[in-house]
């Protein structure tokens, strides 16, 4: 085998690590502040663990993941995104219903970016350490984070940005579940049209910036 291609097969396996991990970190916490706010059905899922094996969903967290970082290894960030099977919530209390779904929703992403400065910290002790290679293995996983946070907070169903759509509006049920119906054609068609897949890239780029602009302020502070 050339070493090439060992190199690339080693990346994609590293990257796949990555995104099971930001995956897992993000399902975790729509579970558990659900769980905080007193749903019961997350846990009673077996939701509430950081255990990959509760949230892989085999077409999100491993058919998908895997074609698509084989088809664009090499590339200069390469395409790595993925999802968990979905968190149930009861949401039983017509009282507290919309808190816990939009709490909830926003654990999910909030978690990713409490990943990403797990990672951005990770990496300025590697660099500090001069361990370049442990660097980049952060600095992966921040900008595997940030694009699932970006991806999430596109407002159409069933990502997370949809709630908080729903909520803002005041959209009826009904209405949410009609626009659910066109998610995925609507989603594929921003990932694919130049335009908004740029704008998207861009975003991205402008969070990652974020993370990576705090590891040199803690690279230089931790030297």
């Amino acid at each position: 085998m050339q070493p090439d291609l060992l190199t690339q097969i080693r990346e994609g396996g590293i990257l796949y690590i990555l995104l099971l991990i930001a995956v897992t970190m993000h399902e975790f916490g729509h579970a558990f502040v659900a769980d905080k706010l007193g749903d019961r059905l997350p846990r009673l899922d077996g939701r509430v663990t950081i255990n990959p094996l509760a949230h892989i969903d085999m077409t999100g967290t491993v058919i998908l993941p895997i074609l698509t970082i084989a088809l664009s290894i090499g590339a200069q960030f390469p395409l790595v995104f993925g999802w968990g099977k979905p968190v149930r919530v009861a949401l039983d209390n017509p009282k507290t219903r919309a808190k816990v779904d939009v709490l909830s929703t926003a654990g999910g992403v909030g978690m990713n970016l409490a990943s990403a400065l797990f990672f951005a910290v990770l990496a300025s002790i590697m660099a500090v350490a001069h361990l370049d290679d442990f660097v980049s293995f952060a600095v992966y996983g921040i900008f595997i984070n940030c694009a699932l946070f970006v991806i999430n907070m596109i407002p159409i169903p069933p990502l997370d940005g949809s709630k908080f759509l729903k909520y803002a509006v005041g959209m009826s049920d009904s209405a949410y579940y009609n626009l659910a119906r066109w998610g995925l054609f609507i989603f594929l068609a921003i990932i694919l049209i130049p335009q908004t897949k740029f704008l998207l890239s861009l975003c991205i780029e402008f969070i990652s910036g974020i993370f990576l602009h705090i590891v040199l302020i803690l690279t230089e502070l931790l030297n």
